[in-house]
């Protein structure tokens, strides 16, 4: 079974729904079974965008795309010079 990614605003909105459903009560298992992810994946998504709202995730996101275009350059650049010295 492939993969779902999902986007940070996705991510942000089913955190919201699992502290809905935790405080009526619910067990973590059953939270993350009806947000259909595994519990690793949750306390991850709680741990990098617990305190986030929707508008801080869209930055996060655009400053780590910015990231790897950047670093995408340094690794080709690097490449480059490699490809000169031999």
């Amino acid at each position: 079974m492939p993969r779902k990614h999902y986007r940070a605003e996705e991510i942000i909105h089913k955190l919201r729904e699992a502290e809905v459903a935790l405080a009526q009560g619910k067990s973590t298992a059953e939270v993350c079974k009806k947000l259909g992810v595994a519990e690793q994946t949750y306390y991850r998504w709680r741990r990098e965008y617990g305190g986030l709202k929707v508008d801080q995730a869209k930055e996060f996101e655009k400053e780590n795309a910015r990231l790897k275009r950047l670093l995408a350059v340094a690794e080709l650049d690097k490449a480059i010079l490699k490809e000169d010295a031999s």
